[in-house]
């Protein structure tokens, strides 16, 4: 979920830096850095003795008296296995990153120093309750006793020659933060694209272009009727649009951006109507970018009466996606929409002052240092509204104010904390719906053979818009009304038919009384798992499993017909060559695996096909914004009907193709062209998806130091799965996790994850689960047998 790698390109190592590690000794740093797995440890404050044990693939299992102490014990072990990652995430999230990396970093610091999150932690604090309090600072006190360490730290922190400040409690909670901006924060991009095309083009051609579904989600959603449903084709509006063609010659890719990997997720439950023995099974994987180390890090808890597994964020005691005796949770990413961009009236007589209502607001002013290394510090003062902070760059030339439920403090609590010991399916609902933070699907099983699905996070209750496009808040008709109450969050308990299913598509209409969003997931995921869910007679955690690894995508079957409709006789004819190329696409299995031949080029065809379609249309947009780039999850519901009704008028690039029909075998001749380009020398009919689809796992020390590659990073290899295939993959992004799991039956259940458990490249730890998520194996949910045995006592 946490993208520090794309932002941190450690270019700035130094090139004494480089030789300390690869010829002065750093395998002996590496080494020396091995965390302790056996012995006894003093750790202060514990009230009683903390057992560890480690199993063969590195995952520890606490034993402690109470709460308390296993979360003390937790920010030990993750400090142990995960504190350069943890480092990075607190930095991220606090605008101190280009302390340690430089001018390279600066960008992403004034990102995060403007929206205040290091401000915003220290308020959440104050207003959480004491017992979420004790447990930040349990943790903090964990982390800080692995630092205390002499020796013990991460090579890392050894290479960038620093030592890490302590750990607080408001470095979890900016950790929490930083997930909130993974996850919700590219809305501001929508709301940038939308409304600039609300500028730009005419009503009809804009509607046309974003609605909020398609085919798969209208058979999944028949009573829930669509706020944006799919238009006709506004012909004379997109002839007008091709008739006025942009000067701008930027690549196209740059102006049209493909979709079809989204920060989400699936999740699935299946009641005891659906199982051999009454049992209820959830699954879930989440999908993010991949990286070295894993996003998640696993746990098993023993303390009082509870007895829980699953995943955490490393840097933070919540057991994100789990079970414990009598429930199991998992979370899809909610994809709705939870920020405006509030356009600001600004005085012409004062910049310092913006309007609201009859009146003249002086902006608050943050004055913020940003210290650089190897630069002079950067000064930078964030401008604040009671809205929120004036963006970095305006909005068609007009500054705009953030108004995001991530930057309010009362829309922020850790009441997640308390489904770890959850006894009821109703309880564990209404803990879910009372939660803050990021806007989640949640999946819920109890060991009763029930199952429901809520949300939860703050749901904005707009007034006088929909928050599609950037409106002025000044005159007090636009706005929020605070947030939906949790007792009115949408919720579904055990449905008639035993299945309830999330794939980030959505799941509401017209018939739910407030905008939770504009544009979900494509319905294809969620569409194939229920309908596989169906079919199948009686349920066990195999089949759950099997499903995660589904890699059938009908979804592209249009884009194959397409592809052979075009490839007549008269045109292979005409070239002789285009034989091979259909031959190819017959050969295309329905399947997204690692020998799919066919698939790789389909895939490029319809990535052709957007490019050459849309981009001509948006001409208007691009001059009206250099920055402006179309991106929209149902950018198929457009796509499909013109190639499908193909109107004369709207032919893009008509000096080039006589008819639609033309155009199409162009794209796809471009697309063949694209993957021979990519693959010199392979023959078409040898060119698999695994050859195109390889998975890219990296450290992000290795990008300066490819020397250094083979240690840290995980070995590219062919990876099954894609875009619009329940086994979602592509080269750095995918199943950050595989769960399945029954409460009370955790004998049965499986978790996987790639990499491993340790972020110390020498630890036996640090790549042994990659083969098993690589391949598609179970690996157990709880530990096996100790290997380890660390015990932490009271320091007396």
């Amino acid at each position: 979920m946490v993208k520090i790698r794309k932002i941190i390109l450690y270019g700035g190592l130094t090139l004494a830096s480089v030789s300390a590690i690869v010829l002065g000794g750093g395998f002996w740093v590496m080494h020396r850095s091995m965390p302790q797995l056996d012995g006894t440890v003093q750790l202060d404050r514990l009230t009683a003795e903390v057992r560890v044990q480690t199993d063969a693939h590195g995952m520890p299992v606490i034993n402690a008296a109470n709460r308390v102490d296993a979360v003390r014990a937790l920010g030990y072990v993750t400090a142990r296995d995960r504190l350069f990652q943890m480092e990075l995430m607190r930095r991220k999230s606090a605008g101190r990153l280009a302390e340690i990396f430089g001018d390279m970093a600066l960008d992403s610091d004034i990102k995060a120093r403007t929206y205040g999150f290091h401000r915003e932690a220290k308020a959440i604090l104050a207003k959480l309750p004491p017992a979420h309090q004790q447990y930040l600072q349990s943790y903090a006190d964990g982390v800080n006793r692995y630092m205390a360490e002499s020796g013990k730290l991460p090579f890392e922190f050894t290479v960038l020659g620093y030592q890490p400040g302590p750990w607080t409690p408001e470095d979890s909670l900016l950790v929490v933060l930083g997930m909130c901006e993974n996850l919700t924060a590219g809305e501001e991009r929508g709301e940038r694209m939308l409304s600039v095309m609300e500028k730009t083009l005419p009503d009809a051609a804009m509607r046309f272009l974003t609605p909020d579904t398609d085919f798969y989600t209208e058979q999944l959603q028949k009573q829930a009727e669509s706020l944006r449903p799919a238009q006709a084709i506004p012909v004379e509006a997109l002839a007008t649009a091709l008739a006025h063609p942009s000067s701008d010659k930027t690549p196209l890719a740059q102006l049209v951006q493909q979709s079809d990997l989204m920060v989400g997720s699936n999740a699935w439950a299946v009641s005891g109507k659906k199982t051999w023995d009454g049992r209820a099974i959830l699954a879930n994987d989440m999908h993010l970018g991949i990286a070295v180390p894993n996003t998640w890090y696993r746990i098993e808890l023993n303390y009082g009466a509870v007895h829980a597994a699953g995943l955490t964020l490393p840097g933070t005691p919540l057991l994100i996606a789990g079970s414990n005796r009598h429930i199991a949770w998992g979370a899809t990413n909610l994809s709705g929409d939870f920020l405006d961009l509030v356009r600001l009236e600004i005085n012409p007589a004062n910049p310092d002052q913006y309007r609201i209502g009859e009146q003249w607001q002086r902006f608050d002013e943050y004055p913020e240092t940003i210290i650089v290394k190897g630069s002079a510090a950067k000064q930078i003062v964030v401008r604040q509204t009671r809205w929120g902070p004036v963006a970095n760059q305006p909005l068609l030339d007009q500054p705009v104010a953030i108004h995001w439920t991530a930057l309010d403090v009362d829309a922020f609590n850790l009441n997640l904390f308390d489904l770890e010991q959850g006894e009821t399916l109703e309880q564990a609902v209404t803990i879910v719906n009372s939660s803050g933070g990021p806007q989640l699907n949640i999946l819920l099983a109890d060991d009763k053979g029930s199952i429901a699905w809520t949300v939860m996070g703050k749901i904005p209750k707009r007034f006088g818009n929909d928050g599609l496009v950037s409106r002025s808040w000044a005159d007090g008709r636009v706005g929020w009304n605070g947030y939906v109450e949790p007792e009115d969050l949408p919720r579904v308990i055990d449905p008639p038919e035993g299945i309830l299913a999330s794939a980030n598509d959505r799941r509401l209409g017209k018939n739910y009384p407030y905008v939770i969003g504009h544009q979900f997931g494509n319905g294809y995921r969620a569409y194939r798992i229920t309908r596989q869910l169906t079919q199948m007679p009686r349920i066990g955690e195999w089949a759950m499993f099997d499903l995660q690894l589904d890699t059938e995508s009908e979804f592209y079957v249009f884009y194959q017909q397409l592809a052979l409709n075009s490839l007549t006789k008269e045109a292979v004819a005409a070239q002789p060559d285009l034989a091979e190329a259909r031959d190819y696409l017959l050969a295309w299995n329905g399947r997204a695996d690692v020998g799919s031949l066919g698939f790789a080029l389909l895939v490029e065809f319809r990535k052709q096909l957007i490019e050459a379609v849309f981009t001509p249309l948006l001409s208007a947009s691009r001059d009206a914004d250099k920055n402006f780039s179309y991106s929209w999850t149902y950018i198929d519901t457009p796509l499909q009907a013109l190639l499908n009704e193909k109107p004369p008028r709207a032919l893009p690039d008509a000096a080039h193709y006589r008819n639609w029909d033309d155009f199409i075998l162009g794209q796809l001749k471009r697309g063949l062209q694209q993957i021979q380009a990519q693959h010199p020398g392979v023959a078409l009919m040898e060119l698999n998806w695994g050859e195109q689809n390889k998975v890219k796992q990296s450290h992000p020390f290795s990008k300066a130091l490819p020397i250094l590659s083979d240690l840290l990073d995980m070995p590219s290899e062919a990876l099954p799965g894609c875009g619009f295939c329940v086994r979602a993959a592509g080269p750095g992004f995918g199943a950050s996790e595989r769960l399945v799991v029954s409460p009370g039956h955790f004998e049965d259940a499986i978790l996987h994850m790639p990499g491993g458990q340790s972020g110390q490249p020498l630890s036996p730890y640090y790549r042994d689960q990659q083969g098993y998520w690589l391949k598609g194996l179970s690996m157990p949910l709880t530990a096996g047998k100790p290997e380890h045995m660390l015990l932490l006592q009271p320091n007396d």
